[in-house]
């Protein structure tokens, strides 16, 4: 391993970027807000917390389209986070998977949340004491929870999941699994390298968007899973490349910044989540993913650069 001294540099905080330009793609403008995601359910969802017995039973939707806040807060409720406070939610995309599955499976049943939202301090607690927890744990994230649905098979609904290769999806036995918006991979207890040290130094590092289909010229806002260690770089210009990541850019498009910089840094998890970047107005329809070099790397065994979750860009309406 080496690790590099991350002296001063020429650089800009990604925090600073959003939060003085207000990145806030989870507010959907009504004519597109229904197909924003590749995976969507009937749009209503049944969840209960096991632990503090919290529930939600909720449209997604409003009547137009566009994303019902008032239903996704009660959501963040029973999953333990604070989006009001934080300005965000769980997932949207996580969410609406979920609503997905749950309507394949058990249409009408209520999910049964057994771990939903973790602080990062919660999370390092569960495995300083021996639980199989992942230090990069996307719980962290607000994009993963373990779940069951009464009546269902765990395995089964397991199984179901990983065909679609859409997600995250994990089974240790029993009802329950685990479902994610991160990476698509799929593991079961013999196979999960939970305290292997796989993911150290960053080499999962994964970057995802809020949802799966933008208009050219929509803000989109970014943000890192699966960070082992904060303090790296990131270029201040990304690139949307083919689905498949091959080939040169077809577009490009700049990190919302007040200040040009050579290289942003992201110190933490709170800016690691706050990058924002504004689709070029005449991106042709097609799909995508957004390519992000990185810079000022702590680690040699960290990628050089990685590739988001597939987006789409669809023709207009005639």
């Amino acid at each position: 391993m080496t690790q590099r001294n991350l002296t001063p540099w020429r650089a800009v905080s990604a925090l600073s970027i959003c939060m003085a330009l207000v990145c806030t793609p989870v507010t959907v403008r009504a004519e597109t807000g229904a197909g924003r995601f590749f995976l969507m359910g009937n749009g209503k969802l049944d969840i209960k917390s096991a632990r503090t017995g919290k529930e939600a039973h909720v449209s997604l939707l409003n009547p137009d389209g566009s994303l019902n806040e008032e239903g996704f807060n009660r959501v963040d409720e029973v999953f333990g986070f604070s989006g009001r406070e934080k300005g965000e939610h769980i997932s949207p995309r996580l969410i609406f998977m979920l609503d997905y599955f749950s309507d394949l499976v058990a249409p009408g049943k209520t999910i049964v949340l057994e771990s939903g939202y973790r602080s990062p301090e919660y999370n390092a607690g569960l495995r300083n004491a021996g639980g199989n927890v992942a230090k990069t744990s996307v719980h962290q994230d607000g994009m993963a929870l373990d779940f069951n649905i009464a009546g269902v098979s765990g395995k089964r609904l397991w199984e179901i999941v990983k065909e679609k290769d859409c997600c995250g999806v994990g089974y240790y036995g029993g009802a329950n699994i685990h479902l994610d918006s991160a990476r698509p991979r799929f593991w079961e207890a013999s196979t999960s390298k939970v305290r292997t040290g796989e993911s150290d130094f960053n080499r999962k590092i994964y970057l995802s968007t809020d949802f799966d289909r933008y208009r050219a010229g929509d803000t989109v806002r970014l943000f890192f899973t699966s960070v082992s260690d904060f303090g790296f770089g990131m270029s201040p210009v990304v690139s949307l490349v083919a689905e498949s990541g091959d080939g040169a850019p077809l577009a490009t498009a700049a990190v919302r910044q007040q200040n040009a910089a050579d290289c942003i840094l992201i110190p933490d998890r709170e800016a690691s989540r706050s990058i924002c970047v504004i689709l070029p107005p005449n991106l042709r329809e097609g799909t995508y993913r957004i390519k992000i070099d990185f810079c000022r790397r702590p680690y040699d065994q960290m990628p050089l650069s990685i590739l988001s979750n597939r987006i789409e860009i669809p023709g207009r309406a005639p």
